[in-house]
C-alpha cells in the first residue's frame, strides 16, 4: 500500500468513517445496484462470457454475480421432452397434486 492510500485510510478512520477494503482484481467489475438493476440484459451477457461482479449499495457491497460452473448442474427432467416450450408451473402443481 502506497504512503498517499495510507495517509488516506488514516484521514478517514480519524473522522469515524467505515472502510472496505476489496481485493485489487475486484476494483474494475464494481458496480452499483442502481447500475446493475437498470442495465441488467448487458450484465447478463457479460457474465455468460465470464466475467464476475461485486454489487454495491452505499458504498457496501452486498452481493457478487458470475458465471455458474456448469459441473455443478444436472439435469433432472426435461420438460421440453413432453412439450415443445415445456409445461406450465400451474399444471405441473396439479398434476403432482393428484399423484397423493
Amino acid at each position: 500500500m502506497g504512503k498517499e492510500t495510507h495517509d488516506l485510510i488514516n484521514s478517514l478512520i480519524k473522522d469515524n468513517l467505515k472502510i472496505i477494503l476489496l481485493p485489487t482484481a475486484h476494483m474494475n467489475n464494481l458496480i452499483g445496484l442502481k447500475e446493475f438493476r437498470e442495465n441488467l440484459g448487458e450484465y447478463e451477457k457479460l457474465v455468460q462470457k465470464g466475467r464476475s461482479f461485486v454489487v454495491m449499495k452505499r458504498s457496501k457491497p452486498i452481493f457478487t454475480i458470475g458465471p455458474v460452473d456448469d459441473g455443478e448442474w444436472e439435469t433432472v427432467i426435461d420438460f421440453t421432452k413432453f412439450r415443445k416450450n415445456g409445461i406450465p408451473i400451474n399444471e405441473l402443481i396439479e398434476r403432482l397434486k393428484k399423484l397423493n
